[in-house]
């Protein structure tokens, strides 16, 4: 069992157990590639969706800049090998509010891996 594996067996174990609170499902989407009509300037596109599940929690007041990470902002961290896409820059992701848990749709800011690809963190902004 690498790195890789162990970490996520035991992000896996917390997110079941100690952390089952605090996890919450998400959905992702993006547009997909499709062809552009000039002529009737419309797309054959077709959104594709993913979905996972994780950590929501806001950034910590000492790291807001009001540049790369605003008032509002929430950080999403999520084992890699369960979502089911690929979260980019520019992805909308609909996740519940942190304050009313209503599901909001934010937008994708930032995504960053660890080094073994464990997990990622997502930063989020309300659209």
């Amino acid at each position: 069992m690498g790195l890789r594996d162990k970490i996520q067996a035991k992000l896996g174990k917390a997110f079941d157990g100690k952390l089952a609170d605090a996890v919450n499902a998400f959905s992702g989407s993006y547009m997909g590639e499709g062809e552009w009509d000039p002529v009737t300037e419309t797309s054959t596109a077709q959104p594709v969706t993913y979905a996972g599940r994780g950590v929501l929690a806001g950034y910590d007041s000492r790291r807001i800049d009001n540049v790369n990470i605003k008032v509002g902002d929430v950080k999403l961290i999520a084992l890699a090998n369960e979502v089911t896409g690929a979260p980019m820059v520019g992805h909308q992701i609909a996740a519940p509010d942190l304050v009313t848990g209503e599901q909001v749709t934010y937008r994708v800011e930032s995504v960053q891996a660890d080094p073994a690809q464990a997990h990622i963190e997502v930063q989020l902004r309300k659209s």
